[in-house]
């Protein structure tokens, strides 16, 4: 009998790289922000970022765009006297 190496069963776990596109059942369309072997964590177009458990996340890709954000507005500095 053959044995497998310890991470053979984890090898369809890098199914999403980061800044990919895809598609949520609950959350809709959004980025991927990071992903390792416990959590992907994805930046939804509609509700913000949320993290999941990598192995039992069910995503599919996405053909839509990525929102373009409204630059953050520069905090000016305080007033001299």
């Amino acid at each position: 009998m053959e044995t497998l190496p310890p991470i053979a069963h984890n090898l369809d776990m890098a199914k999403h790289a980061t800044g990919e596109r895809v598609t949520h059942s609950q959350y809709g369309d959004g980025t991927v922000s990071s992903v390792n072997e416990y959590h992907t964590t994805i930046e939804f177009d509609e509700h913000g970022a949320r993290t999941f458990s990598s192995p039992r996340v069910v995503l599919d890709p996405s053909s839509t765009p990525a929102p373009v954000k409204p630059a953050k507005a520069r905090r000016r500095a305080p007033a001299k006297k």
